[in-house]
């Protein structure tokens, strides 16, 4: 099941129907969002862990408390650090009320980071992701609005969020297993029940037809010679209307030379290859490669990991995230069942021979598109 189908419950209908255009509620399974984020996971990062600021914030009736309410000085290796989370300080500020904030936590917990990845794989969106640990009864924020669409995925006790629509106020209880899909603007507010509250939000900053348009016809308008207009246009506007007409006339022309294909498909390489690099386990696989793996290995595809070709003569480019491989175009038939398979083994990489095979598999697992399945 596709991330988005985890949290919409049917990604194509959410598409089609739901996408930036109302807040929609799905229930989805009550243990998957523990797996991405739980409390005892949260524990595990603010009292065992180094974890500094600003990767933590913490807020109290509306107010974001100052980075010093809460963090400490040390030293590693001789070096100051700053900004080291204090669990003593921070859970006697939760213990007043305070909601603890995790910020971007897809860069610092391997579960979330999947899911984010994922989610930006499927969408075409950049995604981040905070999490909201606030106490019983309490309530981190004021009514506030978002200028990103988000996704609520409540992992732990319950809250209820005040949520303004077309109709006015409403209320919405989220329990474990529910999420919410608030877009762009929608005012809100969410106070926790009688037991401590933990949700994880995923925003995601949507690009815009303005956004690609001004970047590209941007482009053009930079083309435009950098030369003072003439003087005398203040009384003689005239004066400016060749000229003027000269550029307008230039510039449209170059624009109705655009080639949407083009720019639609350097639009999507631009987008994967901004994505950051996914690593995980890395250390395993060498180790499993430097053992030698056979026909029959099982390897799989990381999570969040694209894999799209792209024929470049007689070469193929794989995009796999923050960078491309170049491979020869005769592996293309190969390198389309590696993009097609969660799971896979050298041996399925028709129609090379198996040390062929394994040569390309040992350089995706070191690239690290493919991992050992453990």
């Amino acid at each position: 099941m596709s991330a988005l189908d985890r949290l919409t419950g049917d990604a194509q209908t959410f598409l089609d129907k739901v996408w930036a255009s109302s807040v929609h509620v799905h229930r989805t399974d009550p243990a998957y969002g523990a797996e991405v984020l739980s409390l005892a996971h949260v524990d595990h990062l603010l009292t065992e862990t180094a974890i500094r600021a600003p990767a933590v914030r913490v807020a109290r009736n509306g107010s974001v408390l100052p980075e010093s309410s809460f963090t400490r000085g040390g030293s590693l290796a001789g070096k100051p650090l700053t900004g080291l989370v204090d669990p003593v300080r921070l859970m006697r500020l939760h213990d007043e009320g305070a909601t603890i904030v995790l910020q971007g936590l897809q860069r610092y917990w391997s579960p979330v980071g999947d899911l984010v990845a994922e989610l930006e794989l499927e969408l075409g969106h950049p995604c981040q992701a905070n999490a909201y640990l606030t106490p019983p009864g309490a309530q981190g924020f004021a009514v506030h609005s978002d200028s990103h669409d988000v996704f609520v995925l409540q992992t732990h006790g319950t809250k209820m969020w005040e949520v303004h629509g077309e109709g006015g106020p409403g209320d919405l209880l989220l329990e474990p297993g529910v999420v919410a899909y608030l877009p762009t603007g929608t005012p809100h507010a969410a106070r926790a029940q009688e037991s401590v509250s933990l949700h994880l939000t995923i925003g995601i900053n949507q690009l815009t037809w303005r956004s690609l348009l001004t970047r590209e016809v941007g482009r053009l308008l930079a083309e435009v010679p950098d030369e003072h207009l003439p003087a005398g246009y203040l009384t003689d506007p005239a004066r400016l209307a060749d000229g003027l007409g000269e550029h307008l006339a230039a510039v449209a022309d170059a624009v109705r030379h655009l080639d949407p294909a083009a720019l639609a498909a350097a639009q999507a390489e631009g987008f994967l290859a901004g994505r950051p690099p996914r690593l995980a386990g890395a250390l395993l696989d060498r180790d499993a490669l430097a053992r030698g793996i056979l026909a029959d290995t099982r390897l799989r595809r990381r999570r969040g990991h694209p894999c799209e070709l792209v024929d470049d003569g007689d070469t193929v480019r794989v995009l796999i995230g923050d960078r491309a491989l170049r491979v020869p175009a005769r592996v293309r038939p190969a390198l389309e069942h590696v993009a097609t398979h969660h799971e896979l083994t050298p041996a399925a990489l028709a129609p090379l021979d198996v040390e062929s095979a394994l040569v390309l598999c040992r350089r995706l697992v070191r690239e690290g598109l493919l991992e050992v399945a453990r």
